[in-house]
């Protein structure tokens, strides 16, 4: 535990803040434009989606680290380091989503504990992506590559996604309760999978020849 504290600091340090200020900002402005006028106001849900979206490929470059392999002989585990990394985002990540929602008009505002639970299985799944990249790869920038894949998911499971399985339906339909049935088990899979990704790094066999 000692130990933990003191690397606090350390990691606050090196957490890509930028690429996540960057990506909140651009979040926050996409839930502002819901003041925009009557338009805005029936686009609500899209826009939160879309801030929500945003927000997610910020925090797929959480794990961005130049130094990565030169830290990897540290004598704190690499998990450890990890771990408080994501522990760091979480409150950055409430605050962010407390403003996202605060910016949208109460009276248009659509439910709020079950649109929580979308932007927690994002936020989930960009930070397990980040995760696995790092588990499998040699990246010591997997956010870019992971938010291609991010992107490029939620486009196809928009566009492709069996309609009888949605996930992205309007508050007003029948199929709201249900959709966020299965977006829980979107955000517990993600985590066990990130869980279970947070582990050193494979490394690969070197086979070494030795004379008789």
């Amino acid at each position: 535990m000692p130990v933990t504290r003191h690397l606090v600091l350390p990691v606050l340090r090196t957490v890509p803040w930028g690429a996540v200020g960057a990506a909140g900002g651009a979040g926050l402005l996409l839930a502002a434009l819901t003041r925009t006028g009557e338009t805005a106001e029936r686009l609500t849900l899209h826009l939160l989606r879309a801030a929500v979206l945003a927000f997610a490929v910020g925090l797929a470059f959480l794990l961005d680290d130049p130094a990565r392999h030169t830290t990897s002989t540290a004598p704190t585990p690499r998990p450890v380091r990890t771990a408080l990394r994501v522990a760091l985002a979480v409150p950055a990540a409430a605050a962010w989503w407390t403003v996202a929602l605060l910016l949208v008009p109460p009276g248009v505002r659509p439910p709020v504990g079950d649109l929580t639970l979308e932007a927690g299985a994002a936020f989930v799944l960009a930070v397990t992506g980040a995760v696995a990249a790092v588990r499998f790869t040699e990246a010591t920038r997997p956010g870019l590559p992971v938010t291609a894949v991010l992107l490029t998911t939620a486009v196809l499971t928009m566009l492709l996604w069996p309609d009888r399985w949605a996930l992205f339906v309007p508050a007003e339909d029948e199929r709201w309760a249900a959709a966020h049935d299965r977006w829980a088990v979107v955000l517990a899979t993600a985590a066990l999978a990130g869980a279970a990704c947070a582990t050193d790094p494979l490394r690969r066999r070197v086979l070494r020849w030795t004379r008789p």
